[in-house]
């Protein structure tokens, strides 16, 4: 273990004795590092944590923190669980739970760049990048291989599917459907995220089956359910059931389609 002599680590927390620890760091009590993590300078991670292997850290990245809410109480802290090979940049902030048994929860291979902050309660998936101080409301449910531009903004209780994109200083106030491509100060569908697909390994049978699940949503005239239904008989393929289950689920409802 290489600890930073300016860096202070509670005796009471659990660090694997492969992980670095930059200067000035502060670790609290009750805290759990995995195996190579690194921890650079001024990072605060507070009681409550829990981190998988190869995750970093950067300057000035605060995890765990007191959630920015009002009604908040010590006695009502509920814990962060952050997975394997993530990557928090400078002054990244995310919250501890509060309001919910599961808490606040990373999966594995996450990029949160500088400034961007994953509020309390927010259960983010694997493979997602959060650019430059982009920002989710408590309760936020983030699926996998979504990339979140600069300085976006998702409202609380909002869910983002699968490999979609919202497009800088966009605002996301209701679910964004899988594979979408997102705009607007009130974001709105305005295309599919086609080259997030193609890296994804989707083949052109696959976008074909949701562009068309997409046009039946958006653009046959038929209300939500008529239009889910209609897909359910078609034989969909597995990411067009995606579609359909995330659509079924929204409680706030789907972004339209500009």
């Amino acid at each position: 273990m290489r600890i930073h002599p300016s860096a202070i680590v509670d005796p009471s927390a659990e660090v694997h004795a492969s992980v670095e620890i930059g200067p000035y760091s502060v670790i609290d009590a009750g805290v759990v590092i995995g195996a190579d993590c690194r921890i650079g300078s001024n990072v605060r991670i507070y009681a409550g944590v829990t981190i998988g292997a190869r995750n970093r850290f950067d300057h000035g990245a605060v995890i765990g923190g007191d959630p920015q809410d009002l009604s908040y109480t010590p006695d009502k802290g509920r814990p962060l669980v952050i997975g394997d090979d993530n990557h928090f940049r400078e002054g990244v902030n995310v919250s501890r739970g509060v309001k919910s048994e599961h808490g606040t929860r990373i999966g594995d291979h996450n990029y949160l760049m500088a400034m961007s902050h994953v509020a309390h309660d927010c259960i983010v998936g694997d493979h997602n990048i959060l650019a430059n101080s982009a920002t989710l409301g408590g309760h936020c449910e983030l699926e996998h291989h979504i990339f979140l531009s600069g300085l976006t903004a998702v409202h609380q209780f909002s869910r983002i599917g699968a490999h979609a994109l919202l497009s800088g200083l966009s605002g996301a106030s209701k679910d964004v459907p899988p594979y979408a491509m997102a705009d607007g100060h009130r974001a709105e569908v305005v295309g599919l995220n086609v080259i997030g697909l193609r890296r994804a390994g989707l083949g052109p049978d696959a976008r074909r089956a949701i562009k068309h699940a997409y046009r039946v949503i958006y653009r046959s005239g038929l209300r939500q359910q008529e239009a889910l239904d209609t897909l359910q008989r078609g034989d969909p393929t597995p990411e067009v059931q995606h579609l359909i289950d995330f659509v079924r689920a929204s409680q706030r409802g789907i972004i339209a389609h500009r």
